[in-house]
Parts: C-alpha cells; sequence; structure tokens
C-alpha cells in the first residue's frame, strides 16, 4: 500500500523559508508514522531531520504535529489517519525550527526551571530510623502528573501560548508543580504556589483543555490545573 505524506522542510542555514517536500511511502496500516518517517530518510532522503529515541511513547523525543495534532510519531500507526490523502508531517507548533522537524526546545525547559525551588521535605522517622513513608492514598494525589514524559506536545496545543500569551509559564510546567504540592512529604508547598502565581503563571490558564486532549500518556492535565487553582484559593486565599 503506498501513503502520500507531505512533510514540512526548513533549514535555516540555506532556506528563506519552509516548503513541504512530498514523499510517497510504501507501508502497512499497522505500521507506525515514525516507521514511514524512518523509510523515507533511509530510501528517499537521508537529508529530512526528525528526533527520535527509544521509540515506545516513553521518552518523548518524536513529538510532532501531524494532520495539525501534536502526537508522538512512534504511537500513531497509519490507519489513524485517513491514508486515502496526505498525511500531513510538521514540526511542534509555538517552538522554533532548528531543521525540518526538530525543534528547539530550550523554551520548554526553562518554563520548568521558572518554578524550581529546593525540594524541603519531611525529617527522617529518628524513631523508625527510616524516612516518613507516603500512604498509597497519598501516592494517588500526583501519580498521574509524575507520569508526564516532557514531550512538550501540550505547550504546542496550548490556545494561550499560541495565540494570546507567548509568556504563559504552560501547562506542563504547572503539571510537574502540581507533582510536588500534592506531594505529602514536601514541605515548602507554600513557596511553589506562590511561584504560580507570578505574572503568565497559573491564572493565565483559560482551561481550554487541549493539553489533556493531545497528552500522549493521557494524563488529565487541565483537571490537575483546577485542583491546584483551587488550593491556591483556599490556603493562601482563604475567605475572611
Amino acid at each position: 500500500m503506498k501513503v502520500t505524506f507531505k512533510v514540512f522542510r526548513f533549514d535555516p542555514i540555506k532556506d528563506e523559508k519552509h516548503h513541504y517536500d512530498t514523499f510517497v511511502v510504501e507501508t502497512k496500516l499497522n505500521e507506525r508514522i515514525l516507521d514511514c518517517l524512518n523509510k523515507i530518510r533511509s530510501k528517499q532522503d537521508s537529508s529530512v531531520s526528525f528526533r527520535m529515541g527509544c521509540s515506545y511513547g516513553i521518552c518523548g523525543s518524536d513529538a510532532l504535529t501531524i494532520n495539525g495534532v501534536p502526537s508522538l510519531a512512534c504511537q500513531k500507526l497509519v490507519k489513524d489517519y485517513n491514508y486515502t490523502s496526505e498525511i500531513i508531517i510538521e514540526p511542534l507548533k509555538f517552538y522554533s525550527v532548528i531543521k525540518d522537524l526538530i525543534v528547539d526546545l530550550d523554551p520548554f525547559f526553562k518554563r520548568l526551571e521558572k518554578l524550581k525551588t529546593d525540594e524541603k521535605r519531611k525529617p527522617i522517622n529518628k524513631l523508625e530510623k527510616r524516612e516518613n513513608i507516603q500512604s498509597i492514598e497519598d501516592l494517588k494525589q500526583f501519580e498521574d502528573a509524575i507520569k508526564c514524559i516532557l514531550c512538550g506536545s501540550c505547550v504546542a496545543a496550548c490556545p494561550i501560548t499560541l495565540e494570546v500569551e507567548p509568556e504563559f509559564i504552560g501547562p506542563a510546567a504547572l503539571l510537574r508543580a502540581y507533582r510536588y504540592i500534592f506531594d505529602s512529604r514536601i514541605k515548602n508547598i507554600n513557596e511553589k504556589m506562590l511561584l504560580l502565581e507570578k505574572a503568565h503563571g497559573i491564572w493565565s490558564c483559560k482551561s481550554h483543555y487541549k493539553c489533556t486532549l493531545v497528552c500522549p500518556k493521557q494524563i488529565k492535565v487541565t483537571k490537575t490545573i483546577l485542583k491546584t487553582k483551587r488550593k491556591i484559593r483556599e490556603d493562601l486565599h482563604p475567605k475572611t
């Protein structure tokens, strides 16, 4: 079966603007989009550039825009799309393009660093001579958040970062903050919450749910942000 791929191309060294190249690939319905990209690079054009790592949806390296939606190329199959038409492969939106499908993720990781503080954990239980253990119920409070693989798809799908407020901290950073704010072992959660209230922080999120829809690990990102907002209101701004 032959499937047509329309691939975004841009090399800042020699190109003034981007263009698209079309490739016809012999493939099967159950083959991954990543497999098709590898066929393009190995058999048709070795200059096509994209990232890949584990190829099993764990590292998040191969996050791309496929037919307009941020997705992991290693998770999506040919049959997931209308393969009778062109499948359009583009880099993640919002980020600067380094070459073709490779984007500069530095702004993504810098957003995570903005919320970084020294984690002040509760002291070791001297009587039992071990760290304070955490119950299964307490772990479940943030268990979903630690599934994040930092692929950057949520930021690339967020209407706030794309269209309204480019400096918005973004859903991935808010999810990372949630992981610590709801960890029963952390003492300085108020410090975390105060950081979230800075300009371009948590209150810039308008709950469009796009981050939740594209998350490859099916994390309920918007739900965690709403839960964090509620805790900030209750703990930092209690009604008098």
